[in-house]
């Protein structure tokens, strides 16, 4: 398992770095100098994704937490991870394009990010119980 956390965790930092330089050429392409959500897609897949792999290839060395249905957990994580990402790119493309959004389209935006987020938190709680359960 921990070449997987090890495999995952370079897949999310390379994902970190292109959206760090799709942000910074989409918005210098397009003149754009305000602020926008596009700037989270790059820290939230350092942190959320390279980052939190690389913790939990660490605590499996030290506490061998894994087991048969973490496979499944990894992939509820990733989807949360991935379906917050689409959140801040479809709001960040809106916000560089001043695309004006209806009601209807912001709040779906907000949804989805919405979602990503609850499937994180749920996610690294049920990880941080399994590790629990192994390091006492």
């Amino acid at each position: 398992m921990t070449k997987r956390y090890a495999n995952l965790a370079l897949s999310y930092a390379i994902v970190a770095m292109i959206f760090g330089v799709f942000y910074r050429e989409f918005t210098k392409f397009s003149h754009f100098t305000g602020r926008t959500n596009l700037s989270f897609l790059h820290t939230h897949y350092f942190v959320l994704g390279m980052f939190f792999f690389l913790i939990l290839l660490l605590v499996e060395k030290a506490f061998s937490f894994s087991d048969g249905n973490t496979g499944k957990l990894l992939i509820v994580y990733q989807l949360g991870l991935n379906i917050t990402g689409l959140g801040f790119l479809l709001r960040g493309l809106s916000q560089v394009l001043s695309t004006e959004l209806g009601r209807g389209m912001d709040a779906a935006i907000s949804g989805i990010s919405g979602i990503g987020h609850i499937l994180i938190g749920i996610c690294i709680v049920l990880f941080l119980l399994k590790i629990r359960k192994r390091a006492v």
